[in-house]
C-alpha cells in the first residue's frame, strides 16, 4: 500500500486535480498508476497509519478520493 503524502484524508482530497504527493512502499515494484485506481495510507506509510483512502488518478492528476 502506498503512502500517501498529506495529514489527513480530508487534506487529500482537497488537492483533487493536483499530482499526487507519495511514497512507494512495495518492495515488488511501483503501485503508482497515472491512469487508474489504487489504495493508500496516510499520513505515513511505516509508523502512523491514522487514514486510509482510494485514489482515482487520471492522466497524473488527482481525480476523486473515496
Amino acid at each position: 500500500m502506498m503512502g500517501a503524502s498529506y495529514p489527513t484524508k480530508k487534506d487529500l482530497k482537497a488537492h483533487v486535480g493536483k499530482p499526487l504527493r507519495y511514497v512507494e512502499t512495495s518492495a515488488f515494484g511501483a503501485e503508482y498508476k497515472s491512469n487508474g485506481q489504487f489504495a493508500v495510507v496516510g499520513p505515513c506509510p511505516y509508523t502512523n497509519r491514522k487514514w486510509y483512502a482510494t485514489v482515482v488518478m487520471e492522466n497524473d492528476l488527482i481525480k476523486a478520493v473515496r
